[in-house]
């Protein structure tokens, strides 16, 4: 029972990690992205990033087989070793690349997990409103500080079997929820109309399908990780039938009122069919902080040096002083949905789009290389030249799009975020409560929040 439970290596437990890691938090904001960027930008830029990522997860999986076919034949036994994508940059490229993989993929992973923690406290929120934000904030942080106790991705078989579903059940809910409710009087759908909403939004879509910061270690954990290419693709795909129903139906019942109101529970009346989602979500939200926070202890334990070690109360302890900055900035910037952008412009870009096409091309610059490469490239671009114009038009495209408008538009739109709410906001977004009762009787207005 403990090794049906506890120990995955299937292709079926690296979909369901794929497809569970690619949409948490993120699918509350999508419709918001949607608002930004109109019905038809919002629809193509899904496909198109949805695409241009799984063809990067291609790449980290080949640079990964190439990585450890040539480790193997040297005799490096990886059996207590969790290989992870900065020791791949290192052996294949040198220090530098090294170093460039190690604090982009960390500094992402980082934020990934301080998005999850303000995710939680947004969403308990509308389940639970007698606590503000940020006190939700403090309580889940806690909570969510039990994931040092998971090992690797080996165990997180059932947590990823379940987040999957949850995360479905989410999906459907905003779609028929938002059906079933029709569209708000006087709706209108502007988007786009600015070209700071436009990249923010986009922006989003693109950390939205660059989940595969933990690519390495899912594939690390499979039994046959050569496989890793295909699941990524299929994993998306099924992704795709989640985010894109939910986002145009929230889209289309409440057109421009989401550009003030970044989680889509917001605006749906409260009912038990949206409690159900909210706690599920904050289920799935636990599960993706340990997803993100995973590779960071593994990396703090190779620091220390107690990596090998089989005790998990030990490692437990070593990994605490990750968790208390994580939960120390989703306080200071509780920031729901502009900063996936800003995260997604500064850190996805490189870590999990630019990083790996560049590190593709130089890894098989040379003629030997690609003779012995492992991994030979697919047969729909025709070979190395192709692979070679694929990797320049991903790095050129994000580079200018991405990292560019995208990063402009995230800073102007994070500014301003903190000159409305300012930082260690008690409690963003939340709606005014319209009246409080005082001791001696008389109603009076509530002070707004902040």
């Amino acid at each position: 029972m403990k090794a049906l439970l506890w120990h995955g290596g299937s292709v079926w437990d690296a979909w369901f990690s794929c497809a569970s890691n690619q949409v948490a938090q993120v699918l509350l904001t999508l419709p918001y992205s949607f608002s930004q960027l109109g019905m038809v930008s919002g629809v193509l830029l899904q496909i198109f990033y949805g695409l241009v990522g799984s063809w990067t997860a291609y790449l980290i999986s080949v640079l990964y087989v190439e990585y450890r076919t040539r480790k193997e034949r040297e005799g490096v036994s990886f059996k207590n070793h969790v290989i992870q994508w900065f020791e791949v940059l290192d052996a294949l490229l040198g220090p530098y690349w090294k170093a460039a993989g190690l604090i982009s993929n960390c500094t992402m992973l980082f934020f990934a997990a301080v998005i999850q923690l303000i995710a939680c406290a947004s969403n308990i929120y509308y389940v639970n409103d007698r606590l503000d934000k940020r006190t939700w904030t403090y309580i889940f942080g806690a909570c969510c500080a039990t994931t040092v106790f998971i090992p690797s991705f080996h165990n997180y078989r059932v947590c990823s079997f379940l987040g999957l579903g949850m995360t479905t059940y989410t999906a459907w809910y905003l779609t028929i929820a938002a059906a079933v409710h029709g569209q708000v009087d006087g709706v209108t759908h502007s988007g786009p109309n600015k070209p700071v909403l436009y990249f923010t939004g986009a922006t989003n879509i693109l950390y939205t399908f660059g989940g595969h910061a933990v690519t390495v270690e899912v594939m690390h954990a499979m039994w046959k990780p050569r496989m890793f290419k295909y699941i990524y693709l299929l994993a998306t795909l099924y992704v795709f039938t989640l985010t894109l129903p939910s986002a145009a139906a929230m889209y289309w019942a409440f057109g421009d009122q989401l550009l003030t109101h970044s989680n889509a529970f917001s605006l749906l009346p409260r009912t038990r069919w949206r409690d159900a989602a909210v706690i599920l979500m904050l289920i799935h939200q636990f599960i993706t902080f340990g997803f993100a926070c995973t590779p960071l202890y593994l990396v703090w334990e190779k620091v220390i040096g107690v990596h090998e070690t089989r005790s998990v109360c030990l490692r437990a302890v070593v990994r605490l002083p990750i968790v208390v900055p994580i939960w120390f900035l989703a306080i200071i910037f509780p920031f729901f949905g502009p900063i996936n952008s800003a995260v997604g412009a500064f850190l996805v870009s490189f870590t999990v789009y630019i990083i790996p096409s560049v590190a593709h091309m130089l890894t098989y610059r040379s003629a030997s290389a690609r003779l012995n490469a492992a991994e030979k490239p697919p047969f729909f671009v025709r070979g190395w030249t192709g692979m070679f114009v694929v990797n320049v038009l991903v790095v050129a495209w994000v580079l200018v799009v991405g990292f560019g408008l995208g990063g402009w538009a995230s800073v102007v739109n994070f500014i301003k975020q903190i000159s409305t709410f300012g930082l260690f906001a008690k409690c963003y977004q939340c709606p005014p409560k319209t009246h409080v009762q005082t001791a001696t009787g008389p109603t009076l207005p509530a002070p707004p929040y902040h």
